[in-house]
């Protein structure tokens, strides 16, 4: 499975690449990135910034490069990827967010700082940063990677 993890720039997505091992994951951002490619991971540069046309850009850059599966971090991209999720999935490539009308409850408001993050996939717990984390099932529904002090108070993992 081939993996693009925006703000490829944020040590937070460097974070991010740990919870799968067995993908090969494509850092992006916009603007200047550094070329690094190595067997297991990328960099990669998405242009440049438009925030009026994000999920097609999105789109685009994960048509053209194979993308499976698509993990924003960037706060502006969430919403216009929520919504799009649909003719993401048209084309085979999963968005990793909640669904477009429970996302708001999920956006980090607050900006807090997060000490631990866990990804969710289809309700599953597949990672979490802090060992032993006593993750419920979610609604088969529900993915997303979010960041939490508190495992019964998500919001979404975001730079």
């Amino acid at each position: 499975m081939k993996i693009l993890i925006t703000g490829g720039n944020n040590a937070k997505a460097l974070k991010l690449m740990k919870a799968f091992p067995s993908h090969f994951v494509l850092l992006a951002d916009y603007g200047d990135v550094p070329g690094i490619i190595t067997e297991k991971y990328a960099f990669s540069s998405l242009g440049l910034l438009n925030k009026d046309s994000i999920a097609h850009i999105l789109l685009n850059f994960c048509i053209t490069e194979a993308i499976d599966c698509i993990i924003p971090l960037h706060d502006y991209e969430i919403e216009p990827l929520a919504k799009s999720a649909v003719l993401f999935g048209e084309y085979g490539i999963q968005v990793l967010l909640p669904d477009a009308d429970i996302i708001t409850n999920y956006i980090n408001k607050e900006k807090a700082i997060f000490r631990h993050f866990a990804v969710f996939i289809h309700g599953d717990h597949i990672f979490s940063s802090e060992e032993n984390a006593d993750m419920k099932k979610l609604s088969p529904s529900f993915n997303g990677v979010f960041g939490y002090n508190n495992t019964d108070d998500l919001k979404l993992f975001t730079i």
